[in-house]
């Protein structure tokens, strides 16, 4: 079950990077007495975060752009 998981975070990072910004994001905006402290905190996760799954991302991109090209014979 882990493995499965772990490939499906490394597959939708990005997907999942938006669904959590998001969330935080409303619940920054609805729970009114949150910390400043916290919130920036969390803001500094989230940028973190966010650089993390860029890096997943350019690997992928990388990965993909060193493969030969599929030729409409090959499908």
């Amino acid at each position: 079950m882990l493995h499965t998981l772990a490939d499906f975070a490394h597959t939708h990072s990005t997907r999942l990077y938006a669904i959590a910004t998001a969330a935080l994001s409303l619940i920054a905006y609805y729970v009114q007495d949150l910390p400043t402290r916290l919130i920036l905190a969390l803001i500094a996760a989230v940028l973190g975060t966010g650089e993390a799954v860029q890096r997943v991302e350019d690997r992928k991109t990388t990965k993909a752009l060193m493969q030969e090209p599929l030729h409409s014979s090959d499908v």
